[in-house]
């Protein structure tokens, strides 16, 4: 993104923390290297496939500050073509991820031969396909053809909703501001309280709008005059929630939002870029292709190390961090080849019919 709030200098650093916890998360949960590897670090390989996966949290946060920035950033804004701007982040977020799609389906055609047990994919179906194609795949009871995929469709609902609340508040109410944060918060609250309880929940955007709409409530305070007040009232609808159920992954969310506020202000005085966190910053503005090109190349790393190495500890976790170092270097080509450049809807049509293509040979 290209604007003022996506270049704060804690945005791009958390994205790039979180983006890094996920890959960490993926390489710790999917075996077998890190099965294999376990012995010269349980603990940490414990935490990595046990909590590293809360970091989803903060990209939850940030993607509510971003849009609600981009859509309403004091709580009213313009919306005139609803179905246009989803359109467009469909678009946005489609290309690159059917591009890394496809090369996970042949990333798993390569490993399969190589690579024991449920963590390839098995070839995939048109239906299954589709469902992808179109973020479907959970809601429709789907397998997913690559870790985290289900993150993208959560965002695109998450987005999808924004738009259409800010746009029905804009369009019916006599006052939008206030009835779009009277919307905002008491979908939050309730999600915080009743709808984040509920597995079953899992695949909808009721289930995440909690922290999302924090990370909303947290772009209207880093707004307003009084940020100090917009953080009392986010750490008080946070902190009911946690004193309702005490969830970890609520208590990021909420610290992620306080944190963005926080920021936000220190932002407007001036403050500059700490170095330590530039490298992570660019991690984080490749974060998206990083998030969606790694699993392939777990895939083909993990099947050529368990073939070399099958039962060798240090070379498995050789294997693991090469996996990392590849998958940003990998996310980097994705982001400069295909997600910064963008895409019409007639490019993206001839990516699915390839990929659509691409899964009847592999079938």
């Amino acid at each position: 993104m290209k604007t003022p709030a996506a270049r704060l200098p804690l945005i791009d650093s958390l994205k790039g923390l979180a983006c890094c916890l996920i890959v960490w998360h993926h390489l710790a949960f999917y075996g077998p290297m890190s099965e294999v590897a376990r012995p010269l670090a349980p603990w940490l390989m414990d935490v990595l496939a046990d909590y590293a996966r809360m970091a989803v949290q903060i990209f939850l946060v940030i993607g509510g500050f971003l849009n609600a920035r981009s859509l309403a950033p004091r709580g009213t804004g313009r919306i005139e073509a609803p179905l246009a701007r989803i359109g467009k982040r469909y678009l946005r977020l489609a290309m690159p991820y059917l591009v890394a799609l496809a090369t996970g389906m042949v990333a798993a055609m390569l490993a399969r031969p190589w690579l024991p047990g449920p963590v390839v994919p098995a070839a995939p179906h048109e239906a299954q396909l589709l469902a992808h194609g179109f973020f479907l795949q959970d809601l429709v009871g789907q397998e997913a053809l690559s870790a985290g995929v289900w993150y993208v469709a959560i965002d695109f609902q998450l987005f999808a909703a924004t738009v259409l609340l800010f746009f029905a508040a804009q369009r019916w109410s006599s006052r939008p501001a206030l009835t779009v944060f009277c919307l905002v918060s008491g979908i939050a609250a309730v999600s915080l309280v009743v709808f984040n309880r509920l597995p079953a929940l899992d695949p909808t955007a009721l289930y995440f709008f909690g922290a999302y709409g924090l990370g909303i409530l947290a772009c209207w305070g880093a707004h307003s005059p009084r940020p100090g007040r917009w953080m009392a009232g986010i750490a008080l609808l946070g902190g009911v929630a946690l004193a309702v159920d005490f969830r970890a992954r609520i208590a990021i969310a909420l610290a992620a939002a306080l944190l963005l506020l926080w920021a936000h202000a220190r932002h407007r005085q001036g403050d500059a870029e700490p170095a330590l966190l530039r490298p992570l910053a660019g991690v984080g503005r490749i974060s998206y292709s990083v998030f969606l090109i790694h699993f392939p190349v777990l895939l083909c790393v993990g099947a050529l190390v368990h073939h070399l190495w099958p039962a060798l500890p240090w070379a498995n976790a050789a294997g693991m961090a090469s996996v990392f170092g590849l998958s940003l270097l990998a996310g980097l080509l994705l982001h400069r080849t295909v997600e910064s450049r963008g895409a019409g809807p007639g490019r993206l049509l001839l990516v699915m019919v390839s990929l659509l293509c691409l899964g009847a040979f592999l079938d």
